[in-house]
């Protein structure tokens, strides 16, 4: 061969080598970048090409797919009682992406996740359309409607957050205002748009997209000395709930002159653990927690759950009991102020454990995976998170807790022949407490058999009721009671 003809092989060679390079680029290092690139059209034509698979609740969907009337999308979402469901199913939106469980499990619900392969595989052969799988929840659907109807009907705004202490299962998870994720799920560019801009915070101060249930922290008030008396009974301080605690009246807060107040002219003086829980003393806990100092109430918060997020698999916030606060700001605390917050789930959380002797649950929402035929993909089983108190000290806790509810400020959530433990909650809100207070109330059911079927945290939030008629007790307590009585009804 010639010089000049080996010289073009050489510089074909090399070309023929350089396009080699490059294709093998792009399909193995860029591939993700260039299949996730929001320039990419034809991934998300693909995405809407089929129907998507379903959400279900007690054995039903409650999602659906219909065909798409504008743009190049063939299929759209659709949803059952949609603004019921929206904290927990999240929205999927051809325009606006998807959210909570739609996000999470979109892999399952398109049918693209890699555990479906061998389903795409043989419906491949077989020219079957492909299809998504299914996302069986825990949740309970009678439980979810009373949680929802008791929001809508009170007004105003607010979430609630039932369990199964035994298993960590989420059976209700509702906020208000909401949404119904339907109205946006397509592509129109004037309706879908309209509809998604009324819904945002800047334009609409209720801002009814937030999920109250995992995504808004609140001071979580007198609920939190539900956490404080754990703190005494694991530490030692006092070893029953009828031991009569070292708390003088008035009592001044360590290092000011500032003496912590009680609600109303209660027998808080030296009062037992049991009646200091049934009054809502907050001198009592608030001397508990300064008396057990900063370092023994975090330990105890965060065994609770306090300080880290949670993902059910949805994410919670992280809620908040504060490091390096003096012995004042530990009192505050310790009855749920100061810096103290929580999302309703959290307080769910604690009066599970309590409910449970004791061992705290990791809370989840998806039962299992399917594929398109129904056949499980993944199960989740429940994992133990901690444990808070010792089996003696959760009894302990219980029957304090079951005295609110028989005696105390919680008498509105008892039940006809059912054990109810509860703790009511009023937690200031705005500058100097200027604006209403958080209605609050958390509490579980105890069964005949000693089971614990359900525990609940629910919290009201209305800016326009009389701030003498807010109260735990008064606004809470019953949607607490119609959400516990509708898991016990559906397990008989």
């Amino acid at each position: 061969m010639n010089k000049p003809l080996r010289r073009i092989a050489i510089f074909c060679g090399l070309l023929v080598l350089a396009l080699l390079i490059r294709d093998n680029w792009l399909q193995y290092v860029q591939a993700d970048k260039l299949r996730t690139d929001p320039d990419n059209r034809r991934v998300t034509i693909e995405r809407y090409a089929n129907p998507r698979g379903d959400i279900i609740v007690d054995g039903d969907p409650i999602t659906g797919s219909v065909e798409s009337k504008h743009g190049d999308f063939k299929y759209k979402r659709t949803y059952k009682n949609g603004p019921m469901w929206a904290p927990v199913t999240g929205y999927s939106s051809q325009a606006f992406d998807s959210s909570f469980l739609e996000k999470i499990e979109d892999g399952i619900l398109t049918g693209n996740d890699d555990r479906l392969f061998f389903r795409k595989t043989l419906d491949m052969i077989t020219g079957k359309e492909q299809q998504g799988g299914n996302v069986v929840t825990t949740l309970n659907a009678r439980a979810q409607k009373a949680a929802y109807e008791g929001l809508k009907a009170r007004g105003g705004k607010g979430a609630v957050v039932a369990l199964e202490p035994s298993t960590g299962k989420i059976l209700a998870l509702a906020s208000y205002p909401s949404y119904d994720p339907s109205s946006f799920a397509g592509n129109s560019t004037d309706v879908d748009a309209k509809n998604w801009t009324k819904l945002q915070k800047k334009n609409n101060p209720a801002d009814p997209m937030l999920n109250r249930a995992l995504r808004e922290t609140y001071p979580p008030g007198s609920t939190f000395k539900v956490v404080t008396a754990a703190a005494a009974l694991e530490n030692g301080k006092y070893t029953s709930a009828d031991e009569k605690t070292e708390s003088p009246l008035p009592w001044v807060m360590p290092g000011t002159s500032t003496q912590l107040k009680n609600e109303g002219n209660i027998p808080c003086k030296n009062a037992t653990m049991r009646v200091a829980l049934q009054y809502s003393c907050n001198t009592v806990f608030g001397k508990i927690g300064a008396d057990l100092g900063n370092d023994k109430m975090l330990a105890e918060a965060k065994k609770f759950g306090f300080d880290s997020e949670q993902f059910t698999p949805s994410r919670s916030n992280a809620s908040v009991f504060s490091d390096n606060m003096n012995p004042s700001q530990t009192a505050l605390s310790s009855i749920g102020q100061f810096n103290t917050a929580a999302t309703p789930l959290q307080m769910a959380m604690v009066a599970s454990a309590v409910a449970n002797d004791g061992k705290l649950m990791k809370p989840y929402m998806v039962d299992e995976l399917q594929s398109s035929n129904v056949d499980p993909v993944a199960k989740t089983e429940p994992e133990e998170m901690s444990r808070p108190l010792s089996p003696k000290n959760a009894q302990i806790l219980q029957s304090m807790m079951e005295t609110v509810v028989k005696e105390g400020t919680g008498k509105n959530a008892q039940i006809p022949g059912v054990i109810v433990g509860g703790k009511t909650g009023t937690a200031q809100h705005g500058v100097a407490n200027s604006a209403n207070p958080y209605a609050w109330f958390i509490s579980y059911a105890r069964l005949g058999d000693g089971s614990s079927p359900v525990a609940v945290a629910t919290v009201i939030e209305d800016e326009n009721a009389n701030r003498d008629d807010i109260s735990g007790g008064g606004l809470a307590a019953p949607i607490a009671r119609s959400v516990m009585e509708a898991v016990i009804k559906s397990k008989q």
